[in-house]
């Protein structure tokens, strides 16, 4: 078997369809990973590495993601694949929040689309092209006032969404992203704790050193609603969290999409903040409210904002800047280690937040 067929073998079959496109990818100015080059030999041939341990060997986490880069800056981008006839609404709405002037609304945290490629073998199919993001809950969270900042723009963000009449339908946990701001190192897209070579693990500061910007992604089970229509009456749709109240009680019949959102963003805040944090209990109340059983009991977003934004009124500078411990954080180096950057932040005069009261 020649090189070039046993680098064949070792890629899935998703993996196979995006190196058939690597040159369509390529003319479009877009330049996949030496691991998706027709012409690819894994870098491990004749070494006594394995795959694992070498930048060209990892598998990418989701087969209709990879990530490229765009040839004329170098930036790096993620592509998604869709089927149009399943998600016929992602590529409008991604575009509505592109265009003028919502794009240019700083509450607007809604994934930026730079590209949409037809895909010339399959006239359903098209390539979503959008910035490099990464999982928005890693590296862990140092103090309350990222917290804040994080919470404030997730909030902001969805509230933009509902003011422009978009219910989400999916806005949980993993649909939550980050850029790369705190980054040092460019991190390795299928393990991000590595750096883009996979020499080393990849270097960031904290987010009160380097505040992230936070986004929503996926836009497939979304839906735009006319303004007149104030009680918009949806099927459900499962999303990545199961756990939604009003689908156990009834699946086929139709809710209001909104309320749901209000629940799935409420639940994502209590599983990554509130049952995995010490620190945070002030978020609780507003969590709770948000996850009411009662779609109608729950508050609507322009409510959650505002009581949010009384809630942080209430944080001193000192309690903004205090330690929120992780489950997996909670060592005496690492209150130790805590303290160093927290006088290092006071010393230099760093804010403990880096979004404000609205």
């Amino acid at each position: 078997m020649d090189s070039t067929s046993a680098a064949h073998s070792h890629l899935s079959e998703s993996e196979i369809w995006w190196r058939g496109h690597y040159n369509f990818l390529k003319d479009k100015g877009y330049k996949l990973r030496s691991r998706y080059s027709p012409d690819w030999v894994p870098s491990w041939t004749n070494t006594k590495k394995v795959d694992i341990e070498c930048e060209d060997g990892i598998m990418p986490r989701h087969y209709s993601l990879l990530d490229a880069r765009r040839t004329h800056d170098g930036a790096r981008v993620s592509l998604k694949r869709i089927d149009v006839s399943r998600h016929p609404y992602e590529i409008e709405i991604g575009r509505y929040f592109c265009s003028a002037p919502l794009s240019e609304d700083p509450a607007n945290h809604c994934v930026p689309i730079y590209d949409v490629l037809e895909v010339p073998t399959n006239h359903n199919l098209a390539i979503i092209v959008m910035p490099l993001l990464r999982d928005a809950m890693d590296p862990y969270f140092d103090t309350v006032g990222e917290v804040v900042d994080c919470i404030h723009q997730l909030l902001e963000g969805l509230r933009f969404m509902h003011r422009h009449h978009v219910a989400h339908r999916d806005c949980m946990q993993l649909n939550i992203l980050m850029d790369g701001s705190m980054f040092i190192d460019a991190w390795h897209p299928s393990e991000q704790y590595m750096s883009e070579d996979f020499k080393r693990v990849a270097r960031h500061r904290t987010r009160t050193q380097s505040p992230p910007r936070y986004y929503y992604i996926d836009f497939g089970i979304s839906r735009k609603y006319d303004a007149s229509n104030t009680n918009p009456l949806e099927i459900p749709i499962y999303g990545g969290d199961k756990g939604v109240p009003e689908f156990a009680e009834a699946y086929t019949k139709p809710w209001n999409p909104f309320p749901t959102d209000v629940w799935y963003l409420g639940h994502a805040i209590q599983e990554t903040f509130l049952d995995r944090y010490l620190g945070v209990e002030f978020l609780s109340g507003l969590a709770t409210d948000m996850m009411q059983s009662d779609p109608t009991q729950r508050p609507n977003m322009d409510d959650v904002f505002s009581r949010f934004q009384v809630l942080r009124q209430g944080l001193s500078k000192w309690k903004l800047r205090s330690r929120v411990a992780h489950d997996d954080e909670r060592s005496l180096f690492d209150f130790l280690a805590h303290w160093a950057r927290r006088i290092q932040y006071i010393v230099r005069r760093i804010p403990p937040t880096h979004t404000s009261l609205s």
